[in-house]
Formats: C-alpha cells, structure tokens, sequence
C-alpha cells in the first residue's frame, strides 16, 4: 500500500520559514520524481515544485520559484520542501504527490497523495 505521510505545517508570520517533509513508502521510492502540491482556502490544487527520481532535476512554480527548495533523501525515502520568504499568499494545505503532476487539476486516474500539512502565514 502507498503511503505518503506529511509533516511540519504550522503558523508563521509572514518572511518567516518552514520545512516540510513527506515520509514515503509501499512503492520503490527512488524510481519517481515527487511534487508538492498546494491548495489555498476556497481554491483548487495548485502546483508548486518536482524533483527527478535521483534530485538532479528540479522545477519551480513562478509564484514561489526563489523562495522554495524541493530536495530529497532517497536512502531515506523522504521529501522535502523548504519554504523561504514566506508570503500570506502562501497559506494552504500543502500536500506530497507520487510522480510528475506540474499541471493542475489532474484528469484521469488521479495520484496518489498524502493527506497533507497545513501552512499558515499570518502576522
């Protein structure tokens, strides 16, 4: 079974910092890119960043392309998200997604994902 268990949302003010992780497992994880994905209050799922299976590759949304770094630990099984100059914009519950989804919504059979960690930027 595929599992991908999110961690490290919270609140914090505007300029501030987080790092998100996502534990993975139930599939070989070192053969897949990973992607974050977001969804703001009220709106849709929206893209935000992708690692190649070995990290070499990465891809930025232009709303946080500066700000975030995807990074992974593939003895791990793990995947971050390193969120920087955080804006209140970026509220959203953020959630870890199996595969190479840069265009959202998804048609067809859709990914799997965690259940996601909650980000709040807030003064």
């Amino acid at each position: 079974e595929i599992q991908l268990v999110e961690s490290g949302g919270g609140l914090v003010q505007p300029g501030g910092s987080l790092r998100l992780g996502c534990a993975a497992s139930g599939f070989t994880f070192s053969q897949y890119y990973m992607t974050w994905a977001r969804q703001p209050p009220g709106k849709g799922l929206e893209w935000v960043s992708t690692i190649s299976a070995t990290g070499a590759l990465t891809y930025y949304g232009d709303s946080v392309k500066g700000r975030f770094t995807i990074s992974r630990d593939n003895g791990k099984n793990l995947v971050y998200l390193h969120l920087n100059g955080l804006k209140t914009e970026d509220t959203a519950m953020y959630y870890c997604v199996k595969g190479n989804y840069q265009s959202w919504p998804v048609l067809g059979t859709q990914p799997d994902r965690g259940q996601g960690t909650q980000v709040t930027v807030s003064s």
